[in-house]
């Protein structure tokens, strides 16, 4: 009997390291720590580093260079040029990412934060949507079959919650 007890015990810890390691891992590298709720690193960067802008010139998510950054709303975006980053700076409620840079999805099905993929986006309304994992459990596909319903309800759910 106590064979079987440890046996389980066991099991059951490995199965507890395995989901950290496995589900909690990835949201070590985004956290909040800001009043505006910001999906940050630890060095308090948003979007992973990508530029906000290219994701509007370029069509596509381009890592930023920290030479090129500006805080706004408590957040630290990168830009890949000047140029860039004087966009931003000249109208950054156009470029800035939406719902603190959590997945558009999730704050909308639940109004959770959830960590983002920068590679999986949106510009909706001349606004940027980012959400989860563009392989696995495609977040963006499901957006787009409900989008009205989904986008009404990250609205709501980003108001309610978490911009106060």
């Amino acid at each position: 009997m106590k064979k079987i007890l440890f046996d389980v015990k066991a099991i059951v810890i490995v199965a507890s390291l395995l989901f950290m390691v496995i589900f909690l891992s990835p949201l070590s590298a985004q956290k909040y720590e800001s009043k505006y709720f910001n999906n940050l690193n630890n060095d308090g960067v948003i979007i992973d580093g990508y530029d906000p802008v290219a994701f509007f010139t370029d069509n596509k998510p381009v890592k930023g260079d920290a030479q090129f950054q500006y805080t706004y709303e408590d957040a630290k975006y990168y830009f890949i040029s000047q140029e860039h980053l004087d966009l931003f700076k000249s109208n950054p409620e156009k470029y800035k990412v939406q719902f603190g840079g959590w997945c558009a999805y999730a704050m909308g099905k639940s109004g959770d934060k959830v960590e983002i993929d920068p590679s999986t986006f949106k510009i909706i309304n001349n606004r940027l949507y980012l959400f989860y994992n563009k392989y696995f459990n495609n977040t963006l596909k499901s957006w787009n079959k409900d989008e009205s319903h989904l986008h009404m309800q990250a609205d709501n759910n980003w108001q309610k919650s978490y911009h106060l």
